[in-house]
């Protein structure tokens, strides 16, 4: 079913609204649109990035904290220097939407998530800092919220430019004119360096906090 810009443009304001929720309407206004590159964008941004792919920056070197796993204490900050903390402290994450969503509602306000690493991995790191410790590293809940705010507020922008066209209202299809008309919106790159520089102005917001019941009665996915 074809849904009006106007009905996207407010779910995207909506922090009830789960991103997971609302890309499947902006897939389907894309194709209305006849904007080929916003949707497969978007399908890539729901699906996730394969390992082979080039990531746009907004999930690329995301800041975390290396973990060592101890016998005595369980997971403890890795033993390591400053520069190492810099060096080795972040993140390229390639999971889709729907899974970094359900990932950020499952941790609580003021923690995050710890990913493993693979075993070349993982040995590569160990030789690095001269440590036999299983390693891995906790992303906070806040980096994945503020990922997921950067593309809320892609299609957010998006959707403002396509009712600055002129698309505002009911439309359950487009005529040859009014494709035509915004036919230079076709354009993902555009709005994400847009909103990685304007998140913090727009209407947009992050991904709720849940609240313990609903996290282990499973509200949270």
């Amino acid at each position: 079913m074809e849904t009006p810009v106007d009905d996207l443009d407010q779910r995207l304001q909506d922090a009830n609204d789960p991103l997971t929720d609302i890309m499947p309407a902006a897939i389907t206004l894309a194709m209305m649109c006849r904007h080929r590159t916003m949707a497969n964008w978007l399908r890539t941004e729901f699906d996730g990035y394969g390992e082979g792919d080039q990531l746009p920056p907004y999930r690329i070197g995301l800041p975390g904290h290396l973990v060592a796993r101890s016998p005595q204490y369980g997971w403890i900050p890795a033993p390591i220097d400053d520069e190492q903390k810099e060096t080795l402290g972040h993140q390229n994450l390639h999971e889709g939407v729907k899974s970094l969503e359900k990932t950020c509602l499952a941790c609580k306000k003021g923690s995050g998530h710890r990913i493993t690493y693979d075993p070349e991995k993982l040995a590569e790191l160990q030789s690095r800092i001269n440590l036999s410790a299983e390693l891995a590293i906790t992303v906070s809940r806040d980096t994945y919220s503020d990922l997921l705010r950067v593309i809320r507020s892609t299609i957010y922008l998006w959707t403002q430019s396509l009712m600055g066209a002129g698309l505002g209202g009911a439309h359950n299809s487009l005529s040859a004119k009014e494709r035509e008309q915004v036919a230079h919106l076709d354009d993902p790159t555009q709005f994400w360096r847009r909103a990685i520089t304007e998140v913090d102005t727009l209407p947009v917001p992050g991904v709720r906090n849940v609240g313990f019941l609903e996290r282990l009665f499973g509200g949270a996915g």
